[in-house]
């Protein structure tokens, strides 16, 4: 299963492919939370949160399913959780109202390292057990961060509030009083969504279906993003600042 150096079209792809989406996500999110323009169907029910949602499991799925083929798993994470540091420090200081103190760059990063630690002992654990677990635990746990524990964004059971009275507990997705932070990924549950992009994926190969997405071609211009994700992912949010503030000046002066 385990290919280190391997690159596979449809992960750089279907990355290519949410990388597309999250530029225009966060254009729009610009243009209306940071310049005060209107855009009814991003501020409309759930729409936007939807949006966000699908892009962020898209990432981090295939993010986990590349782990089987990452040669340099610690270094690589350690490259992304500095990049997340990096952004942390930038938008504190020129747009704190936006600031990320733990956003998809720190978790990604972490979810790597630690999973390169312990990445036998991950993959002596059988695949559908693997992924079942880690579905049931992501699903379990995806309202922890706001004090629930129930099924996907189905509040069931409140947690014991004085586990979020801690300042510093919020990487564990424990938000202590006043915590905020315009883009949150926590460990938890995060990690366990990785997880299941892992399983998964070794499930999948196991299929003809699995066999018939590793022979597919790349789609060129989804593929170059894909391999460059994490510069994209870094350059695009001053790029998109810039153009949005341009477009917005623009309205506003016609």
């Amino acid at each position: 299963m385990s290919e280190p150096g391997k690159r596979i079209a449809v992960l750089d792809a279907l990355r290519g492919a949410a990388l597309v989406q999250m530029v225009v996500y966060h254009g729009l999110y610009d243009w209306v939370y940071v310049f005060g323009q209107s855009a009814a169907w991003f501020t409309a029910s759930r729409n936007a949160y939807l949006w966000q949602q699908a892009i962020c499991w898209t990432f981090i799925l295939v993010s986990g399913a590349s782990f089987h083929y990452s040669r340099r798993g610690l270094r690589r994470g350690a490259l992304v959780f500095g990049c997340g540091m990096l952004l942390t420090a930038v938008t504190l200081a020129v747009l704190p109202s936006e600031r990320i103190l733990f956003g998809v760059l720190h978790f990604l990063g972490l979810a790597m390292m630690l999973s390169a630690a312990v990445r036998g002992l991950l993959l002596r654990v059988p695949a559908c057990a693997g992924f079942l677990a880690s579905a049931a635990l992501f699903c379990l746990t995806k309202q922890l961060p706001y004090g629930f524990l129930g099924f996907l964004d189905v509040r069931l059971w409140a947690l014991p509030q004085t586990l979020y009275q801690s300042a510093w507990t919020f990487p564990l997705g424990l938000m202590g009083p006043g915590f905020y932070s315009a883009d949150y990924f926590p460990l938890f549950p995060w990690l366990f969504l990785f997880w299941a992009g892992l399983y998964g994926w070794r499930l999948l190969m196991a299929t003809r279906a699995g066999a018939a997405l590793r022979a597919l071609r790349p789609v060129p211009v989804l593929n170059a993003l894909g391999r460059r994700s994490l510069l994209c992912y870094m350059l695009h949010q001053p790029l998109l600042l810039a153009a949005v503030w341009l477009l917005a000046a623009a309205v506003r002066a016609g």
